[in-house]
């Protein structure tokens, strides 16, 4: 770049791309120095090997890497140094900065353009518009918390309610089941004593009818045996059967 076109440029407005490009890559070898002291004071402070011969050791390996760091970011920057120079810090052929094909600005338009009146008074409209959307915004907000609200109590309600009537269901269907229960196990004593009844009857009128004195004599015959019975003596037994 020395003894160019692009060097004169710079030197007409007192810019030296150079001297930038010194100052990053100083800062940048600063960078690194500041960042390997911090590691080697907080991992000498994390070991507790501060004043040790274990601290050397870490000093050394420290070194090592940065080196090995500081090898490689040298060697990018200066690739990043001579892009610059190539192409970031070279100006067009023929630029000539004392030129200034630019026309002068008019200080009257400049001076107009500060005190309009007119631009103001749509400045302030929109701010006044902006202040009640604002407003408006913060009401629909409020509404939308307040429905929230609504919409969270009433869920917990329907929880509730669908909670208690559950609780009522199981209620009713163990109290109905209980009583379907009792129910059957008094159907179950009834029908047992009414058959035990029964049986007893049968028994007393079996009894009644052996013990009885005034029984018919034919059915007494019959009593006595089948073989030499007749037939309509057969026909009283059966009837007297029957009636019992």
């Amino acid at each position: 770049m020395e003894g160019s076109e692009s060097e004169a440029a710079f030197n007409s407005l007192n810019l030296n791309p150079q001297l930038f490009i010194n100052d990053v890559l100083n800062i940048a070898d600063d960078l690194v120095d500041d960042a390997f002291d911090h590691f080697r004071q907080q991992a000498s402070t994390s070991l507790k090997i501060e004043g040790t011969d274990r601290a050397q050791d870490l000093s050394r390996g420290v070194d090592i890497i940065r080196k090995k760091v500081q090898s490689d970011l040298d060697k990018k920057l200066a690739v990043w140094e001579q892009y610059c120079l190539d192409y970031v810090f070279q100006v067009p052929e023929g630029f000539d900065p004392s030129k200034n094909d630019e026309p002068p600005v008019d200080a009257s338009l400049c001076q107009n353009a500060i005190v309009d009146t007119g631009l103001d008074a749509q400045l302030d409209l929109l701010r006044n518009e902006l202040t009640e959307v604002s407003k408006e915004n913060a009401a629909l907000n409020r509404e939308i918390q307040a429905l929230e609200g609504q919409s969270v109590y009433r869920d917990r309600c329907s929880a509730l309610v669908n909670e208690t009537l559950q609780q009522y269901d199981l209620n009713s269907y163990h109290e109905n089941f209980q009583e379907m229960v009792k129910t059957a196990s008094e159907l179950r004593m009834k029908v047992g004593k009414l058959q035990t009844e029964k049986m007893e009857e049968s028994k007393r009128r079996k009894i009644d009818w052996i013990n009885n004195a005034q029984r018919d004599p034919s059915v007494t015959e019959i009593r006595r045996g089948f073989y030499s019975a007749k037939l309509e003596d057969l026909e009283a037994f059966i009837a007297h059967i029957k009636n019992i």
